[in-house]
């Protein structure tokens, strides 16, 4: 008797508990309201069949209880039970399954007008490719990428000099526009997932898959990794824009070609000096940093992370954070670098500085921080701690080390990494908290900045 009532009660709670509870679907931003549909239908489908099952059964547990002196009738065979229960669950795999072959037809049948957009996943990061003014799109190798080339552009391809190349992780869509999105992987196996939109795919290496959608409503919606790509998977993110036509319009002609990145001329050093006059106030003459003024070792850092940070301190993507006070006085200085030529000529000549390493300040256990680093941050940050491009990842190695600790506590506490367009930052927010105590940040960074 027991048994029934708990079979009952496990009934009646899973019912209360799907219909009240906290977790349902994001709110649907494309044209995939079939997918939901079918979705809803197994549910009901499934959950009759749950229901009536476990129902069944505690009738039988109660009704065919033990008593004594009754005789249980032993009947092997049942022609129409068996009939009864194949042509009921032909039905249920029928039902669940038809739907679903009619939405796969759509999905695989891409509208012909669709716009081509191609989205690139690596380790673990995403970036956008846009055909220009010609439509179509450039070829690619894998064998053509480097730091300098991220996309494996072939410069011999005349269709690909007016690709726009975007390398951040906001991925810009028009909406309302049927919209085909191509898959790369740079590197090993991810999934393309934006929950709103219902659609997902695999990116593969070697291959190109595709989705396609509608977009049925501007805003900001978060991309997912949902195929396991190692130790970062869970901080592959990135957004999706949707933008009105005209906005989209606008940001698109915004950004550079694969021709004018080819040609931008490298930063002068001599013209930096001038400039780096500024800088030496707070980060020293040589570029050795400053505690008392809250001023890191700047020299021998990667050129490509300095002109990042130098311009999201300028467009306000860093800094802005009220408890961020040093920040806000990096964004403020940031002002005299008047646009992108000058950020290029400052950090050139910061890469001409003597790269010694900076003094020691920080005490903490190198042998429990060897563990830490290993097995988190040599992923992206390099296992001899000299900083990975392709993973955004900056150089630790010979750096302040009061400065690193800074900065993981912004990370843990979100004064860095929470603006929405710092998406790099996100991502360290998130392995920040992976160390549990102040204890755990110094072993870390004493390991990561004695490498060589």
């Amino acid at each position: 008797m027991i048994v029934a009532v708990v079979l009952v009660f496990l009934v009646v709670a899973s019912v209360l508990f799907h219909f009240w509870s906290p977790w349902w679907f994001t709110p649907l931003a494309s044209n995939w309201g079939t997918i939901d549909a079918t979705i809803d239908l197994t549910f009901w489908v499934t959950g009759f069949v749950f229901v009536a099952i476990n129902l069944f059964m505690a009738y039988c547990v109660w009704r065919f209880r033990y008593r004594e002196g009754a005789l249980a009738h032993y009947e092997p065979e049942n022609k129409k039970l068996e009939w009864w229960l194949t042509g009921l669950t032909s039905v249920g795999v029928i039902a669940m399954l038809a739907p679903g072959l009619f939405v796969w037809a759509a999905f695989v049948t891409v509208p012909e007008d669709a716009m081509e957009i191609e989205v690139l996943g690596q380790q673990w990061h995403w970036s956008s490719r846009y055909p220009g003014e010609d439509g179509n799109f450039g070829t690619v190798d894998a064998h053509l990428i480097t730091d300098d080339n991220p996309f494996g552009m072939n410069p011999d391809d005349p269709d690909g000099q007016d690709d726009i190349l975007v390398s951040s992780s906001l991925v810009h869509f028009p909406m309302g526009k049927p919209i085909k999105v191509l898959l790369r992987s740079k590197d090993v196996l991810h999934n393309f997932t934006v929950a709103q939109f219902r659609v997902k795919m695999d990116l593969v290496p070697g291959l190109v898959s595709f989705v396609w959608l509608i977009p049925t409503r501007t805003g900001d919606f978060e991309i997912l990794c949902e195929e396991l790509c190692g130790i970062g998977h869970f901080a592959m993110r990135g957004k999706v824009v949707v933008d009105e036509q005209a906005d989209f319009d606008a940001w698109l002609a915004d950004q550079s070609t694969y021709a004018e990145l080819a040609a931008r001329e490298a930063g002068d050093p001599v013209a930096g000096q001038a400039l780096y006059a500024v800088c030496a106030a707070c980060h020293g003459p040589k570029g050795e940093g400053n505690p008392a003024l809250n001023s890191p070792k700047i020299a021998g850092q990667s050129a490509w992370y300095m002109k990042r940070q130098l311009a999201y301190f300028k467009d306000g993507t860093r800094g802005a954070h009220p408890e961020d006070v040093y920040g806000q006085q990096m964004a403020a200085m940031t002002l005299t670098l008047a646009g992108e030529k000058a950020i290029d000529d400052v950090v050139a000549y910061i890469r001409t500085l003597p790269d010694e390493r900076a003094p020691s300040t920080v005490i903490g256990n190198v042998a429990r921080g060897q563990h830490t680093y290993g097995t988190t941050c040599g992923a992206c940050h390099g296992f001899e701690g000299q900083g990975i491009k392709a993973t955004n990842a900056p150089r630790t190695a010979g750096m302040s080390d009061w400065y690193l600790v800074t900065q993981l506590n912004n990370f843990k506490n979100g004064i860095r990494g929470a603006h929405p367009r710092d998406m790099y930052g996100m991502q360290m927010e998130l392995m920040a908290a992976t160390l549990l105590d102040d204890e755990a940040i110094d072993d870390v960074v004493a390991y990561a900045t004695s490498l060589r």
